[in-house]
């Protein structure tokens, strides 16, 4: 146990400092929203989440592979946030995350172990696969969500939650195009939460968690190691040097 929470804190180290810079910006624009409204159980829930949600996508946007615990953690948060919006398909869109992205994380040794050294591109087939998939996602999500709950945004719900599942699965592959979904993910939640707390439906920390989201999916095509080669290399060779380092401790 103790070698998995050093594990855990060496995935926060050496990331690009551009993703430091973001962590700091969202965090004090998250501190306004939370003291500039009324204080509740809601908005301190959803404080929590956005932090160590903003936390997860910059740890994939590094490569590091510590999103598994911090993404549990903050879809308990937008779980409870989602519900009390009555955005439901953000619900699912949470488990979906726990689903494709968490849990094997957390259960995968071998998905933990330098996953930069992983990375990998879509073929023409792939392309077609995974925007077919967002396609039906997003019609049977629309049309059941629409159907069988009384969200009064089912196909803005729908339409972020395709996006989202599909990027989910994608970056669980270790697609480097997942930043395309990504980013039209982000731009669909803008929109969502937005709409949302247009109608007093949600507070505005979920519109500006969107927006951080995005800045860092537009970063990770220049710093991340999944576009950045020289980056890349460089998480490379600190992880086979901390894997060294581990084993002559356990020798």
């Amino acid at each position: 146990m103790q070698h998995y929470f050093q594990f855990l804190a060496h995935q926060l180290k050496g990331w690009p400092q551009q993703n430091y810079y973001l962590f700091f910006f969202s965090l004090g624009c998250q501190v306004m929203t939370l003291v500039g409204q009324a204080i509740t159980p809601l908005t301190i829930l959803t404080f929590i989440g956005t932090t160590l949600g903003v936390l997860c996508v910059l740890a994939i946007n590094a490569a590091k592979s510590v999103n598994g615990v911090l993404g549990v953690l903050s879809a308990i948060c937008f779980i409870i946030t989602g519900y009390a919006a009555k955005n439901y398909l953000s619900i699912f869109e949470q488990l979906a995350y726990v689903a494709t992205l968490d849990i094997p994380v957390l259960i995968s040794a071998n998905w933990n172990v330098n996953m930069a050294a992983k990375i990998r591109r879509f073929t023409g087939r792939s392309w077609v696969i995974a925007l077919t998939a967002t396609l039906v996602i997003y019609l049977i999500s629309g049309w059941g969500i629409g159907a069988f709950t009384d969200d009064p945004r089912p196909w803005v719900d729908a339409i972020s939650f395709a996006i989202s599942l599909t990027a989910g699965v994608i970056c669980f592959l270790r697609f480097n195009n997942q930043y395309v979904w990504w980013i039209a993910s982000g731009l669909a939640q803008m929109v969502l939460w937005f709409i949302s707390f247009r109608q007093g439906s949600a507070t505005l920390a979920m519109f500006i968690n969107s927006s951080i989201y995005l800045i860092n999916d537009v970063l990770a095509f220049t710093v991340s190691p999944w576009y950045n080669e020289k980056e890349r290399h460089r998480v490379m060779a600190q992880e086979a040097a901390y894997a060294g380092q581990l084993t002559q401790e356990t020798n």
